[in-house]
């Protein structure tokens, strides 16, 4: 009688606890927005391009991170992951000038590079029997959502009884505490084959596959659609939503301005997404992972245009927040597992560091798009389009993707 793999191991608990954390903090930069912007009376522009140089140095910094995971170890490649991260928000609570802040996002974007997916995922897949791997890093990429929940609210809370400044030294805390978790991350390598074949093979190997390209470019509008919404959509918010109705359900709950539903929102996201992220896990282990990819940027598209072109209400908030948070990061899994589907899992960290980088980018122009267009124009509504008319040309790419496993290299 074969024993059925149990789907909830130590790496995939562990796993889950750095993601959460690591999450939690980077979902809060939104919230700090607005109070460094009015602190030093900077353009909107400013900050923006620190988290924008932050999602973008989290992109350059994936496959590195990946690579270094190969060839000294996961354990420590997440650890100076955890250094990185811990140095740049220490350092950038002492930040007064425009410059600095986005120097020293450089140092929180490799940080997340080392803690967040792109590892813990391969050591995840790594881990998983292939009746558990979908689910498990649907799993794993629901606890980056987890982090979500609480991250921007605490930042909001802690923001009223100390400095901003305080909270990033808090949050510095936090991701070395989560390095408790690392004794329990182990997972073995790869098949034979898949050991045999080099790095320089591999990405050889995936350089000539119209696939690889393909996945590639549509992760590009994951990146932009919640690169902006992280780090705009609590101002947006804010700022355009109608006024919250006395004696309504959202004031009986204590939301009770536009300032508190916009840090609310982000939190909603993330609380559907675990949902949505979990659902597209079982769904990956059943069906095409393409058609699933494809119609996730469909729902997308439809939901950013209802969103803007419909008056911005209260409940409208409350209601995009819920359907975006369903389909937010419910493409990771569903990538990632394409990847090591086509591509095998020996390099997996590696090969989706390298797609990640699209997303980051798209991440990077997002946020940056978001403040310098914001400046120019007085508004959102011109980086809002964007987002949409990237998110249908993603549903597009991923059509004639082929989902067929690559021959592993033979040796050299």
């Amino acid at each position: 009688m074969q024993t059925r793999t149990p789907l909830f191991t130590p790496v995939l608990i562990m796993g889950c606890a750095i993601i959460l954390v690591s999450f939690a903090i980077r979902a809060s930069f939104g919230v700090f927005q607005i109070p460094i912007a009015e602190e030093f009376g900077w353009l909107r522009t400013e900050f923006s391009l620190a988290i924008a140089i932050q999602n973008l140095a989290w992109g350059v910094g994936q496959p590195i991170f990946g690579a270094i995971a190969e060839k000294i170890g996961d354990r420590k490649a997440i650890f100076l992951g955890a250094l990185f991260y811990a140095a740049g928000l220490v350092l950038s609570s002492s930040a007064v000038t425009p410059e600095g802040h986005q120097f020293y996002e450089i140092l929180v974007g490799f940080g997340i590079a080392g803690t967040g997916f792109g590892i813990i995922l391969a050591i995840v897949g790594r881990a998983s029997s292939d009746e558990n791997r979908s689910m498990s890093l649907a799993i794993a990429t629901a606890a980056g959502s987890g982090g979500q929940v609480f991250g921007a609210p605490l930042a909001e809370w802690m923001l009223g009884f100390m400095t901003w400044q305080s909270v990033f030294i808090v949050f510095a805390a936090a991701i070395l505490l989560a390095m408790a978790a690392l004794p329990m991350m182990r997972a073995p390598q790869a098949s034979r084959a898949e050991l045999e074949e080099t790095l320089t093979q591999i990405l050889g190997r995936a350089a000539k596959s119209p696939s690889y390209a393909l996945i590639f470019i549509g992760f590009f509008s994951c990146g932009y659609q919640l690169g902006f919404i992280t780090a705009h959509f609590p101002a947006f918010v804010t700022e355009l939503c109608g006024p919250i109705a006395p004696g309504g359900i959202l004031h009986g709950l204590g939301i009770t301005t536009t300032s508190a539903l916009g840090a609310v929102s982000i939190s909603l996201i993330g609380l559907s997404n675990i949902v949505g992220t979990l659902t597209a896990g079982w769904l990956g282990q059943r069906y095409s992972k393409k058609y699933l990819l494809a119609g996730i940027y469909t729902a997308r598209t439809i939901a950013g245009a209802l969103f803007i072109l419909l008056p911005i209400t209260p409940a409208s908030v409350i209601v995009f927040s819920t359907v975006m948070g369903a389909l937010w990061l419910a493409t990771v899994p569903l990538t990632a597992g394409l990847v090591g589907q086509i591509f095998g899992l020996r390099y997996l960290a590696t090969l989706y560091g390298i797609v990640f980088f699209s997303h980051q980018l798209g991440s990077f122009m997002g946020v940056w798009l978001g403040g310098r267009l914001y400046d120019a124009t007085g508004g959102y509504g011109a980086v809002w389009w964007i987002g949409v008319g990237v998110g249908a040309l993603s549903a597009i790419v991923h059509l004639p993707i082929r989902e067929r496993p690559t021959a592993v290299a033979a040796p050299a």
